[in-house]
């Protein structure tokens, strides 16, 4: 048998060792708890972490595919932007181009319009020329039938008369002075030029000989001759009534162009109106 004195030593410290074995299993038994339950919460936790990374490496996936189509708008607008900035610039310059050929056609017609008025005078120049050789011509036709009416009228006074010998006639000899009479008598008459009348002095006043509504000018009778120059302005009168000025711009011998300054009351002008030179 044992000793109960002597084991009582051993026993306590083996309830000792059993309680602290007991003490460090429930120690260890309840950090493995707290272990097991930490590691479910990480685990539950890296659980939402990978499904959090999935979901941002999706929207990174679909970030990453916007900013391609974004890109990708961008590089068509900037493609659009550089076709409207060239047609732009072609429209500039073609816009430029009609506003040059505009500019010619604008000068062209302003020659157009000088050249016009220009013939105009000489037209109106040239019908005058011409009715000046037809009253000519009709007056020379006048003298010819004239000095052929002389011409028969000698003719019928020379009948039976011969120069340089003494004709005989019914009644009998003709005497030397009576001879000399009818030599004297069968000699055309010449007539004595007609004296020119000097010129009188150049009027103020005259009148409309043409007007031309599309070029904006009218055509007077007064002319280099009658002292008027280019810039002299006239009053034009429809009848009794002042219409407006005109401004001479071309001048020939007997006429000249002038611009109407007006345009409102072109349509009343009529050829024939009064011309009066302002001071």
């Amino acid at each position: 048998m044992f000793n109960k004195k002597a084991n009582a030593p051993a026993i306590i410290i083996l309830v000792l060792f059993v309680i602290i074995s007991l003490g460090l299993t429930t120690f260890i038994f309840i950090s493995l708890k707290k272990e097991e339950r930490k590691s479910a919460s990480l685990a539950t936790e890296l659980t939402d972490v990978k499904g959090k990374l999935a979901t941002t490496e999706n929207r990174y996936e679909d970030s990453k595919k916007t900013i391609k189509a974004l890109e990708a708008k961008l590089s068509d607008n900037l493609a659009q932007l550089d076709s409207l900035t060239k047609e732009l610039l072609q429209e500039k310059a073609n816009k430029e181009e009609a506003l040059t050929q505009m500019q010619q056609l604008k000068a062209d017609f302003e020659q157009q319009k000088a050249l016009r008025a220009d013939l105009e005078v000489k037209l109106v120049t040239a019908q005058d020329d011409m009715k000046k050789m037809q009253a000519q011509l009709n007056d020379l036709s006048a003298k010819k039938t004239e000095l052929e009416t002389k011409v028969k009228e000698f003719e019928e006074k020379s009948k039976g008369v011969e120069l340089g010998t003494i004709v005989v006639n019914p009644e009998g000899a003709n005497t030397k002075e009576q001879l000399e009479e009818k030599k004297a008598a069968a000699k055309p008459v010449k007539e004595k030029p007609a004296k020119k009348q000097p010129k009188q002095a150049a009027p103020v006043e005259g009148k409309v000989l043409v007007v031309n509504k599309d070029y904006n000018f009218v055509v007077i009778n007064l002319g280099s001759k009658d002292g008027i120059k280019i810039g002299d302005v006239f009053t034009l009168y429809h009848g009794n009534s002042i219409l407006t000025d005109v401004k001479v711009e071309k001048v020939h011998d007997a006429m000249a162009a002038a611009g109407i300054a007006s345009l409102n009351i072109k349509e009343q002008i009529a050829e024939g109106d009064k011309v009066i030179k302002k001071k």
